[in-house]
């Protein structure tokens, strides 16, 4: 099998952008699928249980990988959630790793209504750098990028260079790519 379209996971910290930068990414760029996992792991009876201390279901990452496979073979998929080395390196064709202001990211997540121990939690995941480093140690350094996420116009120039890549991608991969093993 072939796919014509590539594989793009969009992560960062919870508030940062994510499900934003995907949806518009897809409304942009016929072909392309908006994959939220933690809805889509609801949906496809992924959960395997709830985290009360941290206030978030349990996602089953066999059950998921499971139910995406077939989607990621088919390509263009926009996979948004918060975490990505679960996902197999030769599903994936660029990891965008979204950063935000410390004290924007803390204004986001109060507004949401976690917490204050949830968005301690959150803050510290994003001023250590800690989606960053374990998408660089997880993936190709090439197919990294990160891109601050911060206002309406960041978020209109993300998309619009992300467009752009897709398009070279297109371009660069004429037959697409073998997803076969």
């Amino acid at each position: 099998m072939f796919r014509k379209l590539p594989n793009i996971i969009v992560t960062g910290t919870p508030g940062c952008g994510k499900t934003s930068h995907a949806e518009l990414l897809c409304e942009q760029v016929k072909g392309l699928t908006h994959i939220n996992v933690s809805e889509f792991a609801k949906n496809n009876d992924c959960i395997d249980g709830y985290d009360k201390e941290r206030d978030s279901a349990i996602v089953d990452e066999d059950k998921l990988l499971d139910a995406l496979e077939p989607l990621a073979c088919k390509g263009g998929l926009v996979i948004d959630w918060h975490c990505c080395e679960i996902f197999p390196e030769r599903w994936i064709d660029l990891v965008v790793v979204l950063r935000c202001n410390n004290t924007m990211l803390y204004n986001r997540l109060t507004k949401r209504g976690y917490k204050e121990s949830k968005v301690r939690e959150n803050v510290e995941v994003e001023i250590m750098q800690v989606l960053l480093t374990e998408a660089k140690d997880n993936y190709d350094e090439n197919i990294v990028i990160e891109l601050a996420s911060e206002d309406v116009d960041s978020l209109d120039e993300n998309v619009s260079r992300l467009a752009q890549w897709v398009e070279n991608w297109v371009k660069d991969h004429p037959d697409g790519i073998d997803t076969s093993l």
